[in-house]
């Protein structure tokens, strides 16, 4: 008998050992899965497994691959290979090392590849992965074998009995599945895939989020300023273009309308980050490309990063007064017509100004705005400056700002700044407790908490909310699961340094399903 650290092989030794099996005439079996926390499904689905060939092989996907969400798995990458090795029905454990299984199966190159009898209806695979894992295990001669017996959950036994979902959470879950019934998930789901019929038409700043990681060596000797050690650089696509970004994962046709200067290099920038996006982007040399240049101390190791101090080019006030902008006009009076919804970003660096404003308004079959306020506009930049949204989200600083009320309750300012901008549903996020989401045309309101407070970076958390948010609006999504939804969103992109990579729809319904587990 194998000691159990014996078990837990590489693929390259395993390649070695499966032509000694075969040599052998022994029948190789392949489970795979996350394998968070053992329970007795995982042991009948082995054991089922098992009877179909002579040596069991388990793989299990690293945690970086996992994409559950913010805190899976529960368990890391050692503990669960333990687990696994301590079976005495298994015989060989491997460490999965991607998103998909597909390498795994062609270095195992099972006869049988064993999964669970729920996989069998093509509707339970959320990724949509199984059928390329057949394919694979065909072109090695090995059949898909669903095995037996009852099916329980990590996920679920980890969030009821584990504290790995605060309770505020597992409450509002069980609310929404008291509401909708237990097939919230695949109501959800089909919520969701409906956005691949949407035109959208994003406007508004293009911003470069640029990071350089230092380390922080001390203070120098004469002045006592900070002196730091240069370790990386990296440019993110932000601002609008991060908008957009999201939104091409859900909705079938994705446009981008700004304006950018002609710095060097950002415009291939732009057409490398969007692709499958289309561009109705004016250059024009006189227009400043906004840059937000954040230095930052990482420790990429332990993926923990803290912010030291921004440097942000902007274009001057007086050179905004100064631009002409009759191009702009002419573009939105041509192509907003042909889209179903219009998403605003303004960001407040000068690409949006009164003229531009009235076009959006007028020519929008419906409009969807965001109003950031940030220190580049403290006060300059309120939503209270458009005269319509069909729906908006805004932060609760932007909310009591609007009306210079820091003291009045957020309800009672919610649904008085949705009537004045005469919308039909409006959200205000509220940090680290969540965001609130109002509809009284459907007499809908919900307040829905803070998915993870595992965070390792906030910027663009709440282009990320915005952007499933406004989807969920047009598309009359009842507000308890938009705000559910978009939280998701908000919560995946916090575990996301800057705008590195946007919010993928397979890891949104993955969280979905993670989050409504109980």
């Amino acid at each position: 008998m194998k000691r159990p650290e014996d078990k837990i092989v590489s693929r390259e030794n395993f390649s070695k050992i499966r032509e000694k099996l075969r040599k052998e005439g022994k029948k190789v079996v392949l489970c795979h899965g996350v394998f968070d926390l053992i329970h007795q499904g995982h042991l009948e689905h082995f054991e089922d497994a098992k009877r179909q060939g002579d040596v069991l092989v388990v793989s299990c996907t690293a945690a970086r691959y996992v994409n559950k969400g913010p805190g899976r798995p529960y368990f890391g990458d050692a503990e669960r290979l333990k687990f696994l090795a301590n079976l005495e029905i298994i015989d060989y454990v491997l460490l999965s090392e991607a998103v998909t299984v597909h390498e795994i199966v062609r270095c195992v190159q099972p006869d049988v590849y064993a999964k669970g009898k729920e996989y069998a209806i093509a509707q339970n695979d959320i990724t949509g992965n199984i059928g390329s894992e057949e394919e694979i295990v065909r072109e090695y001669g090995g059949s898909v074998y669903y095995t037996e017996g009852k099916v329980f959950s990590s996920t679920k036994l980890l969030n009821n009995f584990f504290s790995a979902l605060p309770k505020d959470v597992i409450d509002f879950s069980l609310s929404l599945k008291r509401k909708y019934g237990d097939d919230i998930v695949n109501c959800i789901r089909d919520y969701i895939e409906g956005f691949k019929d949407k035109k959208v038409l994003v406007i508004g700043d293009i911003i470069f989020d640029e990071y350089t990681f230092v380390n922080v060596q001390g203070v120098t000797m004469k002045d006592g300023s900070l002196s730091t050690f240069y370790e990386d650089k990296e440019r993110y696509a932000g601002g609008s273009l991060a908008i957009a970004r999201h939104l091409s994962e859900f909705a079938g046709k994705v446009t981008l309308c700004s304006i950018m200067g002609k710095e060097p290099g950002y415009m291939e920038f732009v057409n490398e980050s969007m692709k499958g996006i289309k561009l109705e982007i004016i250059e024009d040399e006189q227009f400043v490309t906004p840059v937000k240049h954040r230095y930052v101390k990482a420790n990429k190791q332990r993926q923990e990063y803290d912010k030291l101090f921004s440097v942000n080019r902007l274009m001057r006030r007086s050179d905004i007064r100064e631009f002409d902008y009759s191009a702009f006009y002419k573009k939105l009076k041509r192509i907003i017509p042909g889209y179903d919804l219009v998403i605003i970003g303004d960001f407040g660096h000068g690409l949006i100004d009164q003229n531009a404003r009235d076009i959006i308004q007028e020519k929008s079959k419906y409009l969807a705005l965001n109003v950031q306020t940030n220190s580049a506009n403290m006060g300059m930049n309120l939503i209270t400056k458009y005269d319509r949204a069909d729906s908006f989200v805004v932060d609760e600083r932007e909310l009591k700002m609007a009306f210079g009320q820091h003291l009045a309750d957020k309800d009672q300012l919610l649904s008085k700044l949705l009537k004045k901008m005469h919308s039909d549903c409006a959200w205000v996020t509220i940090g680290a407790k969540g965001a609130i989401g109002l509809r009284p045309s459907q007499k809908q309101k919900a307040l829905c908490p803070a998915l993870t407070l595992m965070v390792k970076d906030t910027v663009g958390a709440g282009d990320a909310f915005f952007s499933l948010a406004a989807l969920c609006a047009e598309s009359k999504i009842p507000v308890d699961v938009s705000t559910m939804i978009a939280n998701a969103a908000a919560a995946l992109k916090t575990n996301v340094l800057g705008n590195k990579d946007y919010v993928h729809k397979v890891d949104l319904m993955k969280f979905v399903s993670t989050v409504l587990n109980v």
